[in-house]
């Protein structure tokens, strides 16, 4: 069996990194202003945008939870946690706080108090898959679906989320 990314950026990580990008832009900017003078104002911006479309890309990329074989491994840029898959209670794909599709995972207390492992967030499935974002998220739910069926980890869907994903991208529900 494959590693399967998933995760969900929490908002604050997000703004966290979104302001690292804009020190990365303003430390590649000033510097070269000072060097080379008023004149390379568009340069050191241009070479800062660069720069923090870079680390950004970095930084997301690394943010991730990636479930193999042998455990889920939730990732963020300065740490790694493993979590077995024993401790996977169940699943579930319902709405979250703002009314976007989640596919979370109930976790027994190990560490960290009880606690949910969130997988995936999209907008609510209202069409066929119309682009690139529509298509990579079909694929992660299959995925996801998949490894939590060889892993025998029972998930609760709502049935109009259930049915969405059936009439729409054509995908059976993720149950066992």
């Amino acid at each position: 069996m494959r590693m399967v990314h998933a995760g969900v950026v929490p908002t604050e990580r997000a703004l966290g990194y979104s302001l690292a990008g804009l020190a990365v832009v303003v430390a590649v900017t000033v510097p070269t202003v000072l060097l080379f003078g008023l004149g390379r104002v568009f340069t050191g911006a241009v070479l800062g945008a660069v720069l923090a479309v870079a680390a950004l890309v970095a930084l997301f990329k690394r943010d991730a939870v990636v479930l193999t074989e042998q455990a889920i491994h939730r990732r963020t840029p300065w740490s790694v946690t493993d979590i077995e898959w024993d401790r996977v209670v169940a699943g579930r794909f319902g709405l979250d706080e703002r009314s976007r599709w989640s596919l979370a995972l109930d976790l027994t207390a190990g560490a960290e108090p009880h606690s949910e492992l969130v997988l995936l967030s999209i907008p609510p499935v209202s069409g066929p898959v119309s682009g690139a974002y529509d298509l990579r998220k079909r694929e992660q739910i299959n995925e996801v679906r998949d490894i939590l069926r060889h892993k025998k980890i029972p998930v609760t869907v709502l049935p109009d989320i259930a049915a969405a994903l059936e009439q729409h991208w054509q995908i059976a529900p993720p149950t066992r």
